[in-house]
């Protein structure tokens, strides 16, 4: 009797701590849906959109936007910083921008006869690296360290950058005069790619209305701080992935290394990052487990900008999206 006395009260607790967290993810749940319905007090019409970008914040993940000027882009970015209490910086990449003005650099003090650290662009929560194709290789490479690492090193010191930490940018599909495309090692090191599209004529009428007057963005509130973010992201992990589904993202990964319309498949890094927005896709359906669904949801916003096609194939205007959807057809979902 005591034995059987001994197990209830182990599994009595156990099942309180089960209950705790999910008050607490019920809680956190409830907060990341009022950051989606404060940036939709500005972006009107892109739900999925703004929901793929807080995954990726929610993953502590990067995102990059691709689109047409004029639909929002900038004001999507806006409002996400504007909806969480935290610092936020703006980069208007240009041909001439350095590296330095990314980084940081040292001045030298003559009063007190050291070097002080100036701080770049970088050293915030939220940075809008808007148009992002317009600058350099060698001032993006500048990003690299940052996005993986979170901190910058000038003049051989290393310095952390705030949590939480997330790069935005954008770039316009369209124009290729005076840009330069994105190298495989920065394209990589963003969690997501999304674009906005044109809005539907409804949502366009919307917008007249709600912009008739005033810009909603200039008085937009935060409804979350950095702290809350911090805690997402732990919860995030907590969220539980089956074995088996750990095998199905690798059997995806590893199809776009071996499609003979691929001449460069997704990294490692693509499997972690596919993992962690399943997770947090999961989450944000009010779940503590993943389903084979939230996996094949991710694929294509994390995997699309990571794989490159052979010349054939882009002559037969085969997209990275319809061989993503050709290796999700292909792929056995575990049961």
């Amino acid at each position: 009797m005591c034995f059987v006395y001994q197990a209830s009260k182990k599994n009595d607790k156990t099942q309180n701590i089960k209950e705790s967290w999910l008050i607490h993810m019920d809680d956190a749940l409830n907060t990341f849906k009022k950051i989606i319905e404060n940036v939709e007090k500005v972006i009107l019409g892109k739900k999925e959109a703004i929901e793929l970008t807080l995954v990726a914040l929610a993953c502590g993940g990067h995102v990059l936007i691709e689109d047409v000027p004029g639909v929002g882009k900038t004001s999507l970015v806006s409002s996400v910083a504007k909806s969480i209490d935290c610092s936020f910086k703006r980069i208007q990449f240009t041909p001439d921008i350095l590296p330095s003005d990314i980084t940081g650099f040292s001045v030298y003090n003559p009063k007190t006869g050291n070097f002080e650290f100036k701080p770049g662009a970088v050293m915030a929560n939220i940075v809008l690296a808007d148009e992002i194709n317009r600058t350099s290789p060698k001032t993006q490479a500048s990003l690299l360290e940052v996005m993986e690492e979170r901190q910058v090193t000038v003049d051989n010191i290393t310095y952390k950058v705030p949590k939480p930490f997330m790069v935005l940018a954008t770039q316009n599909p369209v124009e290729y005069l005076g840009t330069y495309p994105l190298p495989e090692a920065q394209l990589d090191r963003f969690t997501l790619k999304i674009t906005l599209g044109y809005p539907s004529p409804a949502d366009e009428s919307h917008i007249l209305t709600r912009f008739k007057t005033h810009n909603p963005l200039h008085t937009l509130e935060p409804v979350a701080d950095g702290n809350y973010i911090l805690e997402l992201q732990k919860t995030i992990r907590e969220i539980h992935v089956d074995e088996t589904l750990n095998q199905y993202i690798v059997n995806i990964v590893s199809a776009t290394r071996t499609h003979p319309d691929v001449i460069l498949g997704a990294s490692p890094r693509g499997s972690l990052s596919l993992y962690r927005t399943a997770q947090a896709w999961a989450f944000y359906n009010g779940r503590d487990y993943v389903l084979p669904d939230d996996i094949k949801k991710m694929v294509i916003p994390v995997l699309s900008h990571r794989i490159f096609l052979k010349q054939e194939a882009k002559l037969k205007r085969i997209t990275a999206e319809d061989i993503l959807k050709d290796i999700l057809r292909n792929v056995k979902v575990p049961v």
